[in-house]
């Protein structure tokens, strides 16, 4: 006699929830993957595409304090801050900055380092598996510094040997021996010799979903705005129809807050508005380049360089600032001897703005939801979506099968925030 598949709804489908898709569907549950805009149209799509298992320092900074007052009147600055939103976003900035104390930054990074210490490995296993080998080089990134004195990145670069993090330490001529395009500019690079990047992250994340529905996973796509459980079911309800399953996911990303706090969960949850610029094929860099003083990142794409990076608090829904991509492609002037041409055409196809889900910890939510047998999270990844899907699916799958989790994952439960 065959047993039942239990049904699972996994909302959200960004690089999160497709991996939480994949993994839960492979392992002979019934997937229903639900996105209320498409597979991997949010920051999925145009994010910086590197598989960042270096950043492991939360991004709590004691050194950012110094930084707020040009935040405020530097729109095009790396770091932005919306006069007209500081009001809604005072609350996080004070759990932000009470997570710069030394105790709390420190317990933070072991948690981030947990997160990340296999992802890319696991991501190796996960593109073989799927057939997408070609969407991931491992070729490692380099931080670049211009002005920056060789004493002070060696003591950037013993913080991450601290944290075992491998890495070497480059002067001008061994970057352009890496890389032959890179500017007079540049004067040295710590070059992270373990991580990886995809040429394509949008694709990745829609082939993912694909494997997923190979699996037997249905995608649709619909605006759930109410979630209930009563008794062991779960009830969502979308502008289209009611759905009922046994299990639920919510990888809703900078869009979850609304949704849990709907369902009894305080969430102090921003969107972190990040942007990138296209630039076409011409000129090739191997890999991830990101500058240390402008903060910003430079990666080589199967359809040519994108430019990505700063950071903007102004809420959701406010108007896209495209003057901060445009500031991305000057900056990219100063680090290449070269630069790509330019695609063709109107600016706003190739200049891009997503919300990237940040809570003041930088530190994701995963788990089960404390009040719901049936309910689990998984999202808030910030920066570093990209880099731990995998492991983030992995550790969901765990949850639902109560099978003991790779890692502790105590530091991501959302009772730290209720």
């Amino acid at each position: 006699m065959s047993t039942k598949k239990q049904t699972v709804a996994v909302l959200g489908a960004g690089i999160i929830g497709v991996n939480c898709a994949f993994e839960l569907q492979k392992h002979g549950f019934d997937v229903t993957l639900i996105d209320k805009t498409g597979i991997g149209e949010g920051c999925s799509k145009g994010n910086a595409g590197h598989f960042a298992t270096e950043q492991v320092f939360p991004l709590a900074d004691p050194a950012l304090l110094l930084q707020i007052p040009r935040m405020l009147v530097d729109p095009n600055g790396p770091i932005a801050l919306s006069a007209k939103y500081l009001h809604k976003v005072l609350p996080w900035f004070t759990r932000f900055i009470a997570n710069m104390r030394h105790a709390k930054r420190s317990e933070n990074t072991k948690a981030l380092k947990a997160l990340n210490s296999n992802a890319i490995e696991q991501y190796k296993e996960l593109v073989d598996e799927i057939d997408a080998k070609h969407l991931m080089t491992c070729l490692g990134s380099l931080l670049v510094f211009e002005d920056t004195p060789l004493t002070k990145v060696e003591r950037i670069a013993a913080q991450y040997r601290e944290q075992n993090i491998p890495l070497e330490i480059l002067d001008r001529q061994q970057c352009l021996a890496l890389e032959p395009n890179l500017s007079k500019h540049v004067n040295y690079a710590i070059y992270f010799t373990d991580v990886a990047h995809t040429v394509d992250p949008y694709l990745l994340c829609n082939e993912i979903a694909k494997a997923a529905t190979e699996f037997g996973a249905n995608f649709i796509q619909a605006n759930v705005t109410k979630i209930e459980q009563i008794k062991n079911r779960i009830i969502l309800t979308s502008d289209q129809k009611t759905m009922h399953f046994d299990q639920l996911v919510i990888a809703t990303g900078a869009w979850s807050k609304p949704l849990l706090g709907s369902i009894g969960y305080k969430l102090p949850i921003e969107a972190e508005r990040g942007y990138h610029y296209q630039l076409g094929q011409g000129v090739h860099l191997n890999r991830p380049v990101a500058s240390a003083e402008r903060k910003f990142i430079i990666t080589p794409m199967s359809d040519g360089l994108r430019l990505a990076g700063t950071v903007e608090f102004s809420g959701l829904n406010a108007k896209p600032n495209y003057r901060r991509a445009m500031a991305l492609f000057n900056h990219a002037k100063y680090l290449l001897k070269q630069m790509p041409n330019e695609l063709p055409g109107d600016q706003e196809l190739y200049q891009w703005q997503g919300a990237r889900p940040s809570l003041p910890d930088s530190l994701p939510v995963i788990g089960k939801a404390p009040k719901h047998d049936n309910i689990y999270l998984a999202l808030g990844h910030q920066h570093l979506g990209l880099t731990q899907g995998t492991i983030t699916a992995k550790l969901i799958h765990q949850c639902i099968t109560k099978q003991e989790t790779d890692i502790d994952i105590s530091p991501f439960a959302i009772s730290r925030f209720n």
